[in-house]
């Protein structure tokens, strides 16, 4: 009997969800181990997954799995799961990123057993989102992730937790209902009225086959899906729930919410917006917006990150820069651009792990992230020093790091667009990107971890980084240099892919 791979990606998390959910009162103490070890699983079964199509020439389709979920009224709903070059590195980073915020939170104690099935639940959501082959399927899981987030930062936040909470919940749900009316038009739109089809199936592969729309249509439509999935990247300017939401988030949270969850945004668009058999003509439209819109991200985002005190708020506005780098290179809808978009999505998802952990030590440890309060931190606390440079590096793109090969290939892609339309001039946005944003590194740095050492605070009572934190950084940071040596370790999994654009 062959093991549905796909489906336990689902399955085994949210029963791992159910099971520290109702474990209370003297039981909850150990509800870490029981998460520990179900997402453990679930880290060990993606590997499975990578291992297996790297052995197969990167082709995953021996995984597919379909169900019919729902077949009434003219309408068919189905729970189909699949993976390739685009969602294969999201669902192993998904896997990863929950296993090592649990291990990082070893020392939660305010109702672990929550703040776990929590973090279990919201690996549900992505990993369906990632792997759904259904766009009624594909919206369900997008939405499961939005509920689990939302209590993360009420219960967990700071003190403003839940102003960020609610402001977080409308803005991605009312971007997701416009993305809903998006993906019932090209459902229905695609299918309704043709002869020889009983049942509206709301499959990516049914739409595909059946999709003939004329060119108001499809631009208007994009536009609708376009606008669902730029509020999740965030693209400004409707992005001012991320900062908000990731200052007040607690550390598990906020490494979750930019690692994977902000990628759901970004993965939406490829998958669905430049799909040239639904919207073959939208992009001759919508192509210079996307661009100008990740051009001004990339520029805003860091120039943004200058005026912060808060380590956390700065690396909040530096993940918008960066995705705004992703906007760019599909915006191309390029071979290299789609590449190393992907490429960026997986970079960004690990760099800002190191990133939002070292900011998350920083509040625990010191008892603030006020940059002007704190100062000499290197002298005292080499580890965290160690890791916070190595982080911010990463980010800055260093070369021998995955971030410095991510943005090479994104404006390496830009400028090829911009060189085809006669824009050269518009190159220097992303050099003025780069130099904002190694200037914010090194100033955060400078003033964080240099010079002499604070008085404004007391750090006589402060210890350096936990061995359990150690331990997660470490494994991220010995990732971020394998994939910026060996980059295509990552790459030959997005080719295939990226090759068809």
């Amino acid at each position: 009997m062959d093991i549905p791979i796909l489906s336990l990606l689902v399955i085994i998390p949210l029963i791992g969800a159910l099971v520290t959910l109702f474990m209370g009162g003297q039981r909850a103490d150990k509800a870490k181990y029981v998460a520990a070890v179900f997402s453990a699983v679930i880290l060990v079964v993606s590997l499975f997954l990578l291992f297996s199509g790297m052995k197969n020439d990167y082709d995953f389709s021996q995984f597919d799995e379909s169900y019919i979920w729902f077949q009434a009224a003219g309408l068919q709903m189905n729970i189909i799961f699949a993976v390739d070059g685009l969602s294969i590195l999201m669902v192993f980073l998904t896997a990863l990123l929950v296993f090592l915020v649990v291990m990082f939170s070893w020392h939660e104690s305010d109702r672990p057993n929550y703040y776990h099935a929590l973090l279990l639940a919201m690996e549900v959501g992505l990993m369906g989102v990632y792997m759904a082959q259904d766009y009624f399927l594909f919206y369900i899981m997008w939405e499961v992730t939005l509920i689990p987030m939302f209590f993360m930062i009420s219960w967990y936040g700071g003190p403003r937790r839940h102003y960020s909470a609610i402001k977080f919940f409308v803005y991605t749900h009312v971007a997701s209902v416009i993305m809903l009316i998006g993906i019932f038009a090209v459902v229905f739109g695609a299918q309704a009225g043709v002869p020889g089809i009983e049942y509206i199936s709301f499959a990516f592969d049914a739409v595909r086959d059946n999709a003939a729309f004329d060119t108001v249509f499809q631009t208007f439509f994009f536009g609708l899906l376009f606008f669902g999935f730029a509020v999740k990247m965030p693209v400004p300017p409707f992005h001012t729930w991320l900062p908000d939401a990731h200052v007040e988030a607690p550390t598990g949270g906020s490494v979750l919410l930019a690692g994977v969850m902000l990628k759901m945004g970004s993965y939406g668009i490829i998958r669905i917006c430049l799909d040239d058999k639904i919207f073959p003509n939208a992009m001759e439209f919508w192509q210079p917006i996307m661009i100008g819109l990740g051009i001004f991200a990339m520029v805003y985002g860091a120039y943004a990150c200058i005026a912060q005190n808060d380590l956390k708020k700065m690396v909040a506005y530096s993940s918008i820069s960066h995705m705004g780098m992703v906007l760019v290179g599909m915006g191309c809808n390029s071979v290299i651009g789609i590449e190393f978009a992907i490429f960026q999505m997986f970079a960004h998802g690990i760099i800002s792990g190191v990133l939002f952990m070292v900011c998350g030590i920083a509040g625990h440890n010191f008892g603030t992230r006020d940059m002007r309060l704190l100062g000499g931190l290197a002298g005292k606390f080499p580890v965290y020093a160690l890791f916070m440079m190595f982080g911010f590096m990463a980010s800055l793109g260093l070369p021998g790091l995955m971030g410095f090969i991510a943005e090479f290939g994104l404006l390496y892609g830009l400028w090829e667009y911009l060189a085809a339309n006669n824009l050269h001039a518009l190159i220097l946005f992303g050099l003025l990107d780069m130099m904002l944003t190694a200037g914010y590194y090194l100033w955060a740095m400078q003033k964080t971890l240099f010079g002499k050492e604070t008085d404004k605070i007391d750090l006589s009572h402060c210890h350096d980084i936990a061995k359990n934190e150690v331990a997660v950084l470490a494994v991220l940071c010995a990732l971020i240099a394998l994939f910026g040596i060996w980059p295509t370790l990552a790459i030959d999994f997005i080719m295939p892919f990226a090759g068809a654009f």
